[in-house]
C-alpha cells in the first residue's frame, strides 16, 4: 500500500472533500469535518480495506495523516 492510495481511500469516504485537498502532512482533525462519526467511517475504513483494528485512541495519537498511516503499515506487517 502506498500513502497515495491510502488517502484517495480516505477521500472516497466524504462526499465534502475534494480529491488532492489531502495530504501526508495534513492534520488528521482537519483535513475534513471531525466528529465521531467520520472517525467511525475512518475505522471502518481501515478494518474493512487493511484488515487493522484501530481505535479512538490511535486516532487521537495520530496527528497528521502521515502518522496514521504509518501505524496501520506497522501492524499489516
Amino acid at each position: 500500500m502506498k500513502i497515495e492510495e491510502f488517502i484517495i481511500n480516505i477521500e472516497d469516504q466524504y462526499d465534502d472533500v475534494e480529491r488532492g485537498k489531502i495530504k501526508p502532512q495534513s492534520k488528521l482533525r482537519e483535513a475534513f469535518e471531525w466528529n465521531s462519526i467520520n472517525a467511525l467511517i475512518i475505522i471502518a475504513l481501515i478494518k474493512t480495506e487493511y484488515d487493522v483494528d484501530i481505535d479512538a485512541e490511535d486516532l487521537r495519537k495520530s496527528q497528521t495523516i502521515q502518522d496514521l498511516y504509518d501505524l496501520i503499515t506497522k501492524r499489516v506487517q
